[in-house]
């Protein structure tokens, strides 16, 4: 099964500081059709202003996942841990028992990002934080995060993966997926997957699929996580 989830027909929010976009239900957006794709539960589209951002707040019991597009955050949170992930860097916390953290844009221009949150195979984990590059070839996916001891990225608390491309123009991709969930978000450009389009922006839930076949309609960016 294939669902396209436009841009346009997100949930939304925005004030002073955030615009954000949300795939699934999150905050005071609900729609009981969106309420995530197998044990992925959040996955927000956010452009944060300069100079402002996320106060401290708590967390647990949840992986997440933050993909930098544009600009930089600056983390702090309970741990002592100190730091800035920026563009062509993924950001991975464990909240696990519980973690209060704070994410801030001290950059000159906006940030945008994604945040995606997974839920964890068990409660009570210990609670980490870790940022690092991924590789930027291009014409393959990489693995940014996992759940899976064999793959060389950041740990997540589930059997999951969080996967990112760059692909050239009428560039094609098969990708054979390991779990019965995936959900696919481009970041820039578009590409076809079977008779559907995926624009910037844009959602693609698939369930029970074997494997995903990618053709770029322009140079494109994506990012998909795989999920029981």
């Amino acid at each position: 099964m294939l669902e396209l989830r436009p841009f346009a027909d997100l949930g939304t929010f925005r004030n002073e500081w955030l615009n954000a976009h949300y795939h699934f239900s999150f905050a005071d957006y609900a729609d009981p059709s969106r309420m995530g794709a197998g044990k992925l539960r959040v996955w927000n589209d956010d452009v944060i202003a300069a100079g402002t951002g996320f106060p401290p707040h708590a967390h647990r019991d949840m992986e997440i996942v933050t993909y930098i597009r544009e600009g930089a955050i600056t983390h702090e949170d309970s741990l002592g841990n100190r730091g800035r992930t920026e563009a062509g860097q993924v950001q991975v916390m464990s909240a696990g028992t519980g973690i209060r953290h704070a994410e801030y844009n001290r950059e000159a221009g906006p940030t945008t990002l994604f945040q995606i949150w997974i839920q964890p195979r068990s409660a009570g984990l210990a609670p980490r934080w870790e940022t690092r590059p991924f590789p930027r070839s291009r014409g393959r996916l990489e693995v940014l995060a996992s759940g899976f001891s064999g793959d060389d990225a950041p740990l997540i608390n589930q059997d999951a993966r969080v996967l990112a491309a760059t692909l050239d123009k009428d560039f094609r991709l098969v990708h054979r997926l390991a779990s019965p969930h995936a959900y696919l978000v481009v970041s820039r450009g578009s590409v076809r997957v079977g008779d559907l389009t995926v624009g910037p922006r844009d959602g693609l839930f698939l369930h029970g699929e074997p494997e995903i076949a990618l053709a770029a309609q322009d140079d494109a960016e994506l990012v998909l996580v795989e999920t029981v």
